[in-house]
């Protein structure tokens, strides 16, 4: 044993407590602990029973995290367990918090599991690149059959325990969370019954249904386009059809090896520590943040209801401001609206809401109303003279030390700061729309905005349960800069001769939802338009102008809102590709001079993709990102970029910076100005080092 695990005798019923930090993670430690503790039982004959439980909060939370990517030590988890069912006592798992990947697969190699009602137990490991590697898909299918092993696994479903009694995957639930008596008097109650060892080994083969497996596939095919390990998981899980549990065993360890291997596993394993690293900054450690006990914004549109309505979700009181009481109630028939889809998704009950109008939400006429809140949200018009002037009114009625935060998209946060009495006391909070579902928040520090005003920022991300980045100033931040490059790269490829509705097939093939006309559509050609119209008017316009979009405009066809934009929009959401916007880039080609050209799709996701790569590390240059993984959690979490590929620096890591400088090269003799590659591209190139090298802090 080791000091993570404990064996101990209640009278005839032996007890092994896991108990490894917050998480009760399993460790190489706890593994080879739990093995030896197993072993002790089996000798031990005056143990009649044995219960497996876990100390704190929760029973096991799964794999140790510290050690992914790490050479894998023995005892492995498969040979622990298989230990563990071939007890010829009976072994009862006594489940409270969660039993979450390996943790799960240690109570099922048990013979029985109680759980507390409010437990949680799942297998998520697909959403990690990888299929549960130590029993999972054959031990549930054989427990609780194939239809409950093909709705589980492949989603990285995490059931309640209700749930999992119901298709039996655990014996009985407790009232209680002290999973240690109730996991003795459970095996109390199985000795005095006569009951003995019940290994999942010795339980039928699960029957073959070929219209299940169809289903799932076609299922996840569609659902995790691109993805392999969903597929490997419906794989692992008929395998447990065809062998008996030892031979399963053994193919889904192979399965899951090959799944290590693949560059998707690395992309998930990427995401999954960038978004919990995206918090960790030198600069906010030992900072205490102010408070936010109550919340103000300014401004009832879409924006500003969208972020009342997340914070008061996350029951924080919201004080939002309009000009006049039309606005103000129009801005709270918005924000019940969504509530309401809140309660119809099951996120709160009628009296929640009810709750939350009535004594969470204040809809007021006037800027004095913003008196006593600790931070507001000024979500108004993009535009620096109507910022300007709303600035003016916080900083003439907010109380001393509140936070005034702007959530533009593009304008210089630092003009709007210098605009006020207290620049330090300003931040800029960038929200994405619907910004009571979208995760992604741009932390946009300004150059005299205070430390404890950024960690506030981080504090109310954590509050409103978003994804934080820290960003600079400059035209977009992070996001839209970068958003702005690749955008311009798709244009460069139509005008010279691909079809926007070809480019948008070859980016969803790629992995993205949707492609960048399918997005301007629902974003709306007005937003476009304007935007572009303001890079003019600021001397920032691209050399390549999509005057196409500009004549849809003026056409109003301005995306899924009229109806037509690039695409038709009848009955369906979806959109079917429109001749004549083929014609109107042709006439712009015609125009231009352009010799058209064919793309592949290949060579589409390529410039693409270099385009992005190239933005963000111009962006790391410039300093507007700290590192490499923000620029990756910012288009993972709010631009619709594939997770299973980590992100556009994790990609230029996996397809290798020398393949990527190589590729702008390319690009770049006939477009230098747009492809030059970026000093910073350069030198890693030079250093033989990659950008994941910047994250850890090598070299710097």
């Amino acid at each position: 044993m080791t000091d993570h695990v404990k064996y101990e005798r209640d009278g005839d019923i032996a007890v092994i407590t896991i108990d490894n930090g917050a998480v009760n993670a399993l460790s190489h430690a706890v593994r080879q602990g739990l093995g030896v503790a197993v072993d002790r039982f089996a000798k031990d004959a005056d143990a009649k029973a044995l219960v497996i439980t876990g100390a704190g909060r929760l029973f096991i939370g799964g794999a140790d995290i510290s050690e992914f990517g790490k050479p894998p030590k023995e005892p492995f988890l498969p040979a622990v367990l298989n230990r563990i069912e071939a007890q010829e006592k009976p072994v009862v798992a006594a489940i409270h918090g969660v039993a979450l990947g390996g943790g799960f697969e240690v109570a099922l190699a048990a013979h029985y599991r109680i759980a507390a009602k409010d437990a949680v137990v799942g297998l998520p490991e697909v959403s990690l690149g990888v299929i549960p590697g130590a029993g999972g898909t054959q031990r549930v299918p054989r427990l609780a059959g194939v239809a409950t092993a093909l709705e589980m696994i492949p989603a990285a479903g995490r059931w309640p325990a209700g749930k999992a009694l119901e298709h039996g995957l655990v014996d009985a639930l407790s009232d209680t969370n002290d999973m240690r008596a109730e996991g003795i008097a459970y095996a109390k109650t199985l000795l005095a019954d006569g009951k003995g060892a019940r290994p999942i080994a010795a339980m039928p083969r699960p029957e073959f249904d070929a219209e299940a497996f169809k289903a799932a596939r076609d299922l996840w095919a569609k659902k995790a386009k691109g993805q392999v390990a969903q597929l490997t998981a419906i794989d692992a899980i008929e395998v447990a059809t065809q062998t008996d549990l030892a031979d399963g065993l053994k193919t889904e360890r192979e399965l899951f090896m090959k799944m290590i291997d693949t560059p998707q596993r690395a992309g998930l394993i990427h995401a999954f520590f960038s978004e919990r690293k995206v918090t960790q900054l030198p600069e906010l450690k030992g900072v205490e943040a102010r408070d936010l006990g109550k919340i103000g914004v300014v401004g009832g549109g879409l924006m500003g209801s969208g972020i009342a309505t997340a914070a008061l979700l996350s029951h924080l009181p919201v004080v939002v401001v309009e000009q006049n009481q039309e606005a103000a109630d129009k801005a709270r028939a918005t924000i019940t609206k969504n509530l309401n889809s809140a309660v119809k998704r099951g996120k709160m009950t009628e009296g929640q809401r009810d709750q939350l109008l009535e004594h969470g939400l204040t809809c007021a006429v006037g800027y004095d109303a913003l008196s006593d809140v600790d931070l507001a949200i000024e979500a108004v018009f993009e535009d620096m003279g109507v910022k300007k002037a709303v600035f003016a009114e916080l900083d003439r009625v907010m109380k001393p030390g509140a936070v005034m935060a702007t959530n533009t998209s593009y304008l210089d946060i630092n003009e709007i700061a210098a605009s006020t009495s207290r620049p330090f006391d300003v931040i800029g909070l960038h929200f994405f729309s619907p910004a009571h579902i979208m995760k992604l928040l741009e932390i946009v520090v300004a150059d005299q905005t205070a430390a404890d005003v950024t960690a506030t920022g981080f504090a109310l991300a954590k509050l409103l349960r978003k994804t934080p980045v820290r960003a600079g100033v400059c035209d977009g931040f992070i996001g839209n800069r970068i958003l702005s490059t690749f955008r311009a790269a798709a244009d460069r490829m139509v005008l010279a001769g691909a079809s926007p509705y070809q480019v948008d097939a070859a980016i969803r093939d790629f992995g993205f939802a949707m492609g960048p006309y399918q997005v301007a559509d629902l974003a709306g050609l007005d937003i476009g338009f304007m935007t572009r119209q303001r890079k003019a008017a600021e001397g920032k316009a691209d050399s390549v102008q999509p005057t196409w979009a500009d004549e849809l405009y003026h056409m109003g066809r301005i995306g899924q809102k009229s109806g037509r934009g690039y695409y038709i929009y009848d009955d369906a959401r979806k959109g079917t590709p429109d001749p004549e916007v083929d014609a109107l880039i042709a006439a712009e080609r015609e125009k231009a001079g352009v010799a058209e050209c064919s793309f592949t799709d290949d060579e589409i996701q390529r410039r693409y993709m270099c385009a992005m790569v190239n933005e963000g590390a111009k962006v790391l240059g410039d300093g507007i990102a700290a590192r490499p993984l923000d620029i990756d959690v910012t288009l993972v979490a709010g631009y619709g970029f594939p997770r299973f590929r980590g992100g556009p620096m994790k990609w230029a890591d996996l397809t290798g910076l020398p393949t990527v400088l190589a590729d702008l090269e390319r690009f770049a003799e006939s477009d230098p100005a747009f492809w030059a590659p970026a000093p910073l591209l350069r030198q890693l190139v030079s250093e033989g080092r990659d950008f994941d090298s910047l994250n850890t802090g090598e070299g710097a």
